[in-house]
Protein backbone atom coordinates (compact mmCIF):
# COMPACT_ATOMS: atom_id res chain seq x y z
CA UNK A 1 0.00 0.00 0.00
CA UNK A 2 2.91 2.35 0.67
CA UNK A 3 3.77 2.11 -3.04
CA UNK A 4 0.36 3.67 -3.78
CA UNK A 5 0.08 6.03 -0.82
CA UNK A 6 3.64 7.40 -1.19
CA UNK A 7 3.21 8.71 -4.75
CA UNK A 8 -0.30 9.93 -3.88
CA UNK A 9 1.10 11.90 -0.93
CA UNK A 10 3.81 13.26 -3.22
CA UNK A 11 1.15 14.36 -5.73
CA UNK A 12 -0.92 15.89 -2.93
CA UNK A 13 1.96 17.93 -1.53
CA UNK A 14 2.87 19.18 -4.99
CA UNK A 15 -0.77 19.92 -5.82
CA UNK A 16 -1.11 21.94 -2.62
CA UNK A 17 2.06 23.89 -3.43
CA UNK A 18 0.85 24.61 -6.96
CA UNK A 19 -2.73 25.50 -6.04
CA UNK A 20 -2.05 27.41 -2.84
CA UNK A 21 1.08 29.27 -3.88
CA UNK A 22 1.04 29.34 -7.69
CA UNK A 23 -1.60 32.02 -8.18
CA UNK A 24 -0.36 33.93 -5.15
CA UNK A 25 3.18 34.01 -6.53
CA UNK A 26 1.92 35.15 -9.93
CA UNK A 27 0.02 38.01 -8.27
CA UNK A 28 3.20 39.42 -6.74
CA UNK A 29 5.55 41.85 -8.47
CA UNK A 30 8.89 40.13 -9.23
CA UNK A 31 10.83 41.75 -6.39
CA UNK A 32 8.14 40.78 -3.85
CA UNK A 33 8.02 37.22 -5.18
CA UNK A 34 11.80 36.88 -4.83
CA UNK A 35 11.65 38.33 -1.31
CA UNK A 36 8.86 35.90 -0.40
CA UNK A 37 10.77 32.96 -1.84
CA UNK A 38 14.01 33.99 -0.13
CA UNK A 39 12.17 34.04 3.19
CA UNK A 40 9.84 31.02 2.75
CA UNK A 41 11.19 28.82 -0.05
CA UNK A 42 12.93 26.52 2.39
CA UNK A 43 9.58 25.40 3.77
CA UNK A 44 8.57 24.20 0.32
CA UNK A 45 11.79 22.26 -0.12
CA UNK A 46 11.31 20.64 3.29
CA UNK A 47 7.83 19.40 2.30
CA UNK A 48 9.10 17.04 -0.42
CA UNK A 49 11.52 14.59 1.32
CA UNK A 50 8.98 13.24 3.85
CA UNK A 51 6.77 12.01 1.00
CA UNK A 52 9.54 10.81 -1.32
CA UNK A 53 10.98 8.33 1.17
CA UNK A 54 7.73 6.37 1.71
CA UNK A 55 7.14 6.31 -2.05
CA UNK A 56 10.59 4.83 -2.65
CA UNK A 57 10.32 2.29 0.18
CA UNK A 58 6.91 1.14 -1.01
CA UNK A 59 7.99 0.98 -4.62
CA UNK A 60 11.14 -1.04 -3.95
CA UNK A 61 9.12 -3.39 -1.75
CA UNK A 62 6.46 -3.99 -4.40
CA UNK A 63 8.99 -4.51 -7.18
CA UNK A 64 10.55 -7.20 -4.97
CA UNK A 65 7.23 -8.76 -3.94
CA UNK A 66 5.86 -8.85 -7.51
CA UNK A 67 9.12 -9.76 -9.24
CA UNK A 68 7.69 -13.10 -10.48
CA UNK A 69 4.56 -11.53 -12.02
CA UNK A 70 5.55 -10.08 -15.42
CA UNK A 71 2.49 -7.82 -15.76
CA UNK A 72 2.79 -6.37 -12.26
CA UNK A 73 6.54 -6.06 -12.69
CA UNK A 74 5.80 -3.94 -15.78
CA UNK A 75 3.28 -1.81 -13.87
CA UNK A 76 5.72 -1.27 -11.00
CA UNK A 77 8.44 -0.43 -13.51
CA UNK A 78 6.11 2.21 -14.95
CA UNK A 79 5.58 3.53 -11.45
CA UNK A 80 9.34 3.61 -10.90
CA UNK A 81 9.85 5.51 -14.17
CA UNK A 82 7.25 8.10 -13.12
CA UNK A 83 8.83 8.59 -9.69
CA UNK A 84 12.33 8.69 -11.20
CA UNK A 85 11.16 11.40 -13.62
CA UNK A 86 9.72 13.42 -10.73
CA UNK A 87 12.97 13.10 -8.78
CA UNK A 88 15.04 13.94 -11.87
CA UNK A 89 12.96 17.08 -12.51
CA UNK A 90 13.13 18.02 -8.84
CA UNK A 91 16.90 17.67 -8.52
CA UNK A 92 17.81 18.73 -12.05
CA UNK A 93 15.50 21.71 -12.52
CA UNK A 94 13.57 22.69 -9.40
CA UNK A 95 16.44 22.74 -6.91
CA UNK A 96 18.51 25.10 -9.11
CA UNK A 97 15.44 27.21 -9.96
CA UNK A 98 14.44 27.46 -6.30
CA UNK A 99 18.01 28.38 -5.40
CA UNK A 100 17.91 31.12 -8.02
CA UNK A 101 14.66 32.44 -6.58
CA UNK A 102 15.89 32.21 -2.98
CA UNK A 103 19.21 33.89 -3.70
CA UNK A 104 17.47 36.61 -5.71
CA UNK A 105 20.09 36.09 -8.42
CA UNK A 106 17.52 36.03 -11.22
CA UNK A 107 17.14 39.35 -13.08
CA UNK A 108 13.73 40.87 -12.34
CA UNK A 109 12.72 40.87 -16.01
CA UNK A 110 13.16 37.07 -16.09
CA UNK A 111 11.21 36.23 -12.94
CA UNK A 112 7.76 36.01 -14.53
CA UNK A 113 8.90 33.71 -17.34
CA UNK A 114 10.88 31.50 -14.97
CA UNK A 115 7.89 31.26 -12.62
CA UNK A 116 5.60 30.33 -15.53
CA UNK A 117 8.02 27.56 -16.52
CA UNK A 118 8.27 26.49 -12.88
CA UNK A 119 4.49 26.12 -12.65
CA UNK A 120 4.20 24.26 -15.98
CA UNK A 121 6.90 21.78 -15.01
CA UNK A 122 5.37 21.51 -11.55
CA UNK A 123 2.10 20.39 -13.17
CA UNK A 124 4.04 17.71 -15.04
CA UNK A 125 5.48 16.49 -11.73
CA UNK A 126 1.97 16.32 -10.28
CA UNK A 127 0.72 14.32 -13.28
CA UNK A 128 3.67 11.92 -13.03
CA UNK A 129 3.06 11.32 -9.32
CA UNK A 130 -0.67 10.73 -9.94
CA UNK A 131 0.23 8.32 -12.76
CA UNK A 132 2.63 6.49 -10.43
CA UNK A 133 -0.10 6.08 -7.83
CA UNK A 134 -2.65 4.97 -10.46
CA UNK A 135 -0.26 2.35 -11.84
CA UNK A 136 0.19 1.07 -8.29
CA UNK A 137 -3.57 0.82 -7.81
CA UNK A 138 -3.80 -1.12 -11.07
CA UNK A 139 -1.03 -3.50 -10.01
CA UNK A 140 -2.59 -4.12 -6.60
CA UNK A 141 -6.05 -4.74 -8.04
CA UNK A 142 -5.07 -7.29 -10.66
Amino acid sequence: MLAIIGPAMFAGVMLAIGVIFGNYWKSLPPEQFLAWFAHNGGYIQKAIPPVVLPALIGLVSMIWIDRADPVNRLLWTGTAICIAAVIFLTIGWFVPANTGFSSRSLPLDQVSGKLDTWLRLHNIRIALAVAASALGVWACNR
